[in-house]
């Protein structure tokens, strides 16, 4: 029995000990280069807007100089900085919920029995997903025109003005319809899958009970969605603080409605790009997604809770 301990101890280690270790490193392969991407275009541009957001460029004396977390305090004391967080927030609040329960009523729609071409309204609303962004904006916003297309021809037949979708009480809604309008499909084919893995005995045995559509909606899909609805549901909250592409480019047909600082986003964007302030713009993209991920992370916990 010692010959065969030292002949192992002079191995240096077990067969079994060998064969995990070929095996660790077999899955390092497979997981290396995932890791290597996500290092690169992940932490890295998050680890160095960190490290700009602690210094500041000094205009007059020259050269830029650590000044902790001094950009950091001056962005929680910034009123355009939480105009702009207000009004996504606003954003948020109203048309995450109406987008998502379009969504969800589309789903059941569609995985209900009694829709027929159920195939064909499903790739119908999921279409306007397939849209580019920038495509979809350009073409609400010659809809939304007040002096062209849609509003403006309304607005000649019924003799009137009212209608201007690009107006400063009414571009925040008109956003949020074109963002709707994009996303429907996207959340309904996020719950129409989750409905595809409900069992079919819970239907035969809810069927047998005597149960209605709405009874089974209530007892079996709606339970089956929960966790699909939170998903959702996160993804919009990002996507939410995150908006950019909608009132950026509708600022070109209403620059006088949309600011610089119409959200975050667009803030942080124009702070660089247009201010030439990168380290004050790294601040206000690192606070904007701090708190994004608190959010996130308390609808994640609340769903989860609910869940249980």
């Amino acid at each position: 029995m010692s010959s065969s301990i030292v002949g192992r101890n002079a191995a240096g280690r077990s067969p079994a000990a060998r064969s995990r270790r070929r095996l660790e490193a077999k899955g390092w392969l497979f997981v290396g280069p995932f890791l290597a991407v996500f290092a690169v275009t992940f932490l890295a541009p998050i680890g160095y807007a960190i490290y700009l957001s602690l210094f500041r460029d000094q205009a007059f004396f020259g050269g830029t100089v650590f000044v902790g977390l001094d950009n950091y305090a001056d962005a929680l004391k910034d009123a355009k900085f939480w105009e702009a967080a207000g009004r996504v927030l606003a954003f948020l609040v109203v048309q995450v919920p109406v987008m998502l329960l379009l969504a969800l009523g589309a789903a059941l729609a569609i995985d209900s029995a009694r829709l027929r071409g159920a195939s064909f309204f499903r790739i119908v609303i999921f279409l306007p997903y397939a849209v580019p962004g920038v495509v979809a904006v350009l073409m609400w916003g010659f809809l939304y025109g007040d002096s062209f297309g849609l509003a403006a021809d309304l607005n000649d037949l019924l003799g009137t003005t009212a209608i201007q979708p690009l107006s400063g009480t009414w571009m925040l809604p008109s956003i949020a319809n074109i963002v709707t309008w994009e996303f429907v499909g996207y959340n309904m084919l996020i719950f129409y899958s989750a409905l595809r893995t409900v069992p079919g005995e819970l239907y035969e045995a809810a069927a047998i009970d005597g149960a209605g559509a709405l009874r089974t909606v209530r007892a079996i899909k709606l339970p089956a969605l929960r966790g699909a609805i939170v998903i959702a549901t996160i993804f919009s909250i990002i996507g939410s603080f995150q908006l950019f592409n909608e009132p950026n480019i509708l600022r070109t047909l209403a620059p006088n409605v949309i600011t610089t600082y119409y959200t975050p986003n667009m803030y942080a964007y124009n702070l660089s790009f247009a201010g030439q302030q990168f380290n004050y713009s790294a601040t206000v993209a690192i606070v904007m997604g701090v708190f994004t991920a608190i959010i996130a992370y308390v609808v994640q916990l609340r769903g989860s809770r609910e869940a249980l």
